[in-house]
């Protein structure tokens, strides 16, 4: 995978915790620089540590799926694209008082954000592509963003989180027909062989 189709794949994964971290910015009151590293530390370090939990699975069975590996990438990326999508249309409603620094709180809301990851990781696998670039990436760009998501949302309350998830959903399902495309136009070229 090439360096911008890494980012874009980043910033699509970073999405859904740029969105809770800009929630919790909303449930901060007292903002200081050490609150935001919290958040986005734990945020970034999940988002790079679940590819790469998902690319040594992909690895331990690839051999049953390297055939369909393609079809296995473009269906993963656009259900969870489309996950994203389906939620950020979803009313807002309901939300729950929470207080995003207590530690069980930020685990379970960094597990949450990056299950994505941890599919997308599988597909590295299967596609056979490394995974080093991937997760430095994904953990930096999710670090990045979770740091500013939570100050946006302090200031500026919660005016984006889901049109920034939308877009997340729609770069993945992008990405996933892009390695469909590129994998079905070569089709031909490897049953010469």
């Amino acid at each position: 995978m090439d360096a911008a189709t890494t980012v874009f794949l980043s910033l699509g994964l970073a999405a859904d915790a740029f969105a809770v971290a800009v929630s919790s910015g909303l449930a901060i009151k007292h903002m200081k620089v050490n609150k935001a590293l919290k958040i986005a530390l734990f945020f970034g370090g999940f988002q790079a540590l679940m590819p790469l939990i998902g690319w040594f699975v992909g690895l331990t069975f690839s051999f049953l799926i390297t055939p369909i590996d393609h079809w296995i990438a473009f269906g993963l990326l656009s259900f969870i694209g489309g996950r994203m999508i389906y939620e950020s249309l979803q009313s807002q409603e309901c939300e729950k008082k929470f207080n995003p620094l207590d530690t069980g709180t930020l685990i379970t809301l960094s597990v949450a954000t990056s299950i994505d990851a941890l599919a997308v990781g599988i597909g590295f696998a299967v596609l056979k592509d490394s995974i080093a670039l991937a997760v430095t990436a994904i953990g930096f760009i999710t670090f990045f963003l979770a740091f500013a998501g939570v100050f946006i949302g302090h200031k500026c309350g919660n005016l984006f989180a889901n049109k920034i998830e939308f877009l997340g959903g729609a770069i993945l399902i992008f990405i996933g027909s892009r390695i469909l495309f590129m994998h079905l136009t070569e089709v031909p070229l490897v049953m010469g062989h």
